[in-house]
């Protein structure tokens, strides 16, 4: 099978010649420079040698907008949402963390009207057939369009504190934010798949509302406030006939059957290691609605397991949530610096994808 027919018939619930595999959200650059050492390899190379493991590819258009703006997740400037970031150390990598949000004082100094969100027309969607050509050169993958953040890129606006008050204190004033960004979103992704008729298989859309022991507003407020809107954004994607992966990280399971109802088609990253995460359960209860991406555990056994700990988790995540179809086996979010090459070699051995010492 290709890499694409692959993680379609994963989705559609169908067994496939081996698991679908991705590398989700990728290793971070102090892992992968261990990685490549140990494997005698330089660190272009083993990043080479990284980007094709995975079935499936995430992709944008190309960012066309306001010089003084860039793409989303920017560093060097403010990003479309005009949030500024900056490197910071956690004693392996640099993560970029938000240094300034630019509705802090929204309800109090600024209103919606007096902010210019992003326009749609900062993309050019037509360089997605160029795009999807080049990650295709090697063999055909699944293509996904990301990243439709609904409730997280609204808090980078604001700050998360001040988007907590809004939606307790003025929920009119957070759901009105929230209504713009999926405004954005909807007709980005209705460009971008009208760009690329039949090239793209999935639309990537996140937005947490978990964290290790449970959701992060009340399941009520998040179904009145936040889950509307992806319903909408949702609606869209299923009339374009795309599957949609929804990420949230943390304690989720409350919200599981919401996001079934929501509409969503594969659940991600499936973060086990944070309360009441069941992989068995969510495969009983869920697996014949939806399917599931991610599971390997970065909190813990990749970083901190032994290579036999490693292999032993794989396989589980393999018997349970792949049997009958429907799971991409993938970390449950980015690898950590600090996670040992062996454990990465071990875990892409059970893949199928083994790497070998040069």
């Amino acid at each position: 099978m290709t890499s694409r027919e692959r993680v379609i018939a994963a989705t559609r619930h169908e067994t496939t010649d081996i698991i679908p595999f991705s590398l989700g959200y990728g290793i971070n650059e102090y892992a992968r420079r261990q990685l490549a050492e140990y494997l005698g390899r330089t660190a272009g190379q083993i990043e080479h040698e990284l980007f094709g493991l995975s079935d499936f590819k995430r992709i944008t258009p190309e960012y066309c907008g306001p010089p003084e703006r860039g793409p989303m997740f920017s560093l060097k400037k403010p990003d479309i949402w005009g949030v500024e970031r900056k490197p910071v150390f956690n004693g392996f990598d640099y993560y970029d963390e938000i240094s300034f949000y630019p509705l802090a004082g929204l309800g109090e100094t600024i209103s919606l009207d007096d902010y210019e969100f992003p326009s749609p027309d900062w993309f050019d969607y037509g360089s997605l057939k160029k795009i999807i050509a080049g990650i295709n050169a090697d063999g055909e993958k699944a293509i996904a369009i990301h990243n439709g953040n609904i409730f997280e890129h609204s808090w980078y606006m604001t700050g998360f504190q001040q988007m907590l008050i809004l939606l307790q204190a003025e929920p009119e004033l957070a759901y009105g934010l929230m209504e713009k960004v999926t405004d954005f979103y909807i007709e980005y992704f209705e460009r971008s798949l009208d760009a690329a008729p039949g090239l793209v298989d999935m639309v990537c859309t996140a937005g947490d509302i978990a964290q290790q022991q449970g959701l992060l507003v009340s399941h009520q407020m998040w179904e009145e406030l936040i889950k509307p809107h992806h319903v909408r954004m949702n609606k869209m994607l299923h009339d374009h006939g795309i599957t949609i992966m929804y990420h949230t990280d943390g304690a989720v399971m409350e919200a599981v059957e919401g996001l079934v109802d929501m509409g969503i088609d594969i659940l991600d990253p499936l973060q086990f290691d944070a309360k009441g995460m069941d992989p068995r359960l969510l495969k009983n209860r869920w697996g014949g609605k939806i399917s599931f991406h991610g599971g390997v555990s970065v909190q813990k056994t990749l970083p901190f397991g032994s290579v036999d700990d490693v292999r032993a988790e794989v396989r589980e995540r393999i018997a349970v949530l792949g049997k009958g179809g429907g799971y991409i086996l993938a970390p449950s979010h980015a690898v950590q610096g600090g996670a040992p090459p062996q454990n990465i070699l071990a875990f892409l051995e059970e893949a199928g994808r083994p790497l070998q010492k040069s």
